[in-house]
């Protein structure tokens, strides 16, 4: 939400959000990697990772096709800057909610023989 106003700030505001942005990036992948471990135990963690990466770029890519729609239409790219600010935000209550209940580990096993 800050970035559309960053280059009122001269060089000072991009750079502080550009560190902001930075930190806030590599801070993410730990606690994903945990939160896949955790839920689909140890052996599949790396599986399941790949697949949330995965979906995070078909994610990104078409919140970046929204983005180019929205500046198509209005000529200006607040209303989108804004809103992607607001879905973050939301996102990080819904996240609160991680881990509030307990779950159970599922952990995929080999098909057995019952012959």
């Amino acid at each position: 939400m800050f970035l559309p106003v960053a280059f009122n700030y001269n060089f000072y505001g991009l750079s502080a959000y550009a560190v902001f942005y930075g930190l806030d990036w590599v801070a993410t992948v730990p606690p994903t990697v945990k939160l896949a471990e955790k839920s689909f135990g140890e052996a599949n963690a790396a599986v399941m990772f790949g697949w949330i990466a995965a979906c995070h770029q078909i994610g990104a890519a078409a919140v970046a096709w929204v983005t180019g729609l929205i500046r198509t239409e209005t000529g200006d790219y607040s209303m989108a800057f804004l809103s992607s600010g607001w879905l973050c935000l939301l996102a990080a209550l819904l996240s609160v909610s991680i881990g509030a209940r307990s779950r159970e580990t599922f952990v995929l096993e080999p098909a057995r023989d019952n012959s």
